[in-house]
């Protein structure tokens, strides 16, 4: 991973203008999610609308990655791959989407319900939500790395769930990945202190039974050991003083979500 790399109040604003593309693509794509549904349907729609908005899609073909957005169903916790598989009545389903715009990046995803979901798996969704605001709320200055995971970390394992240790945030903006890592578990006023001009993504990915995850043979999907399920919700996020600045936002999705009840 490269070295941490500062950005000046001017880049910061260009890796918002990303951040913003990726989460409208996220709520274009959530238009669709719904029973019946082709995930890889899904994978077009996101990379015409990124194209259609003068940006890139980051995912595609980054580090040998076939595809514009990593769609993870069910047990699944990341990079699961897009197919001519069909939503179901009660799956979840995490969209994983990155955008180049302006040679900067952005970095969100957001888990969706499919149709009526239970309410054991819906609290799952809500916790997990939850855990990023509360990590996003220890990323100011002066704070530590460990503060973020945790903040995460507490509020997740008091519910009960498995927090994912083999993934992690990471620093974003003029590459996908940069330094820092962004764990979702640690001690407090532990890591690196953070400081203004870092632009990270947080993105808790928490199981709602064990923590344990199982490598798939293709290389890039990761499900839960125990076959249960698994959410994943993330924002980029610069740091500041007193308080963070969430670059990407989940308005547009919330509002999709609004007008399709």
């Amino acid at each position: 991973m490269s070295k941490l790399i500062l950005k000046t109040a001017e880049e910061v604003e260009l890796i918002r203008e990303s951040s913003l593309l990726v989460s409208r693509t996220l709520a274009e794509v959530g238009r669709l999610v719904k029973p019946g549904v082709k995930t890889i349907d899904l994978n077009k729609h996101a990379e015409t609308f990124i194209r259609d908005n003068k940006g890139i899609p980051a995912f595609l073909n980054y580090s040998g990655f076939p595809y514009s957005l990593c769609i993870s169903t069910n047990d699944k916790v990341v990079h699961g791959f897009p197919g001519d598989d069909e939503l179901k009545e009660g799956d979840i389903i995490s969209i994983d989407c990155g955008a180049i715009l302006n040679k900067f990046y952005g970095d969100s995803a957001f888990t969706f319900a499919v149709g009526e979901i239970s309410s054991e798996i819906q609290q799952l969704l809500d916790v997990t939500r939850e855990s990023l605001l509360r990590g996003i709320e220890k990323a100011v200055v002066g704070s530590r790395i460990g503060d973020i995971g945790f903040a995460i970390q507490d509020y997740t394992e008091n519910h009960g769930y498995g927090v994912v240790k083999e993934l992690v945030g990471h620093g974003v903006g003029f590459k996908l990945h940069e330094k820092p890592d962004v764990p979702n578990y640690g001690k407090r006023g532990t890591g690196m202190k953070l400081e203004e001009g870092m632009v990270i993504a947080i993105e808790p990915m928490i199981n709602l039974g064990r923590a344990g995850v199982k490598f798939w043979k293709d290389g890039w999907t990761i499900s839960t050991a125990d076959g249960k399920p698994s959410a994943h919700f993330e924002h980029t996020v610069a740091i500041r003083k007193g308080k963070a600045d969430i670059l990407s936002t989940f308005d547009y999705v919330d509002e999709v979500l609004k007008t399709s009840i």
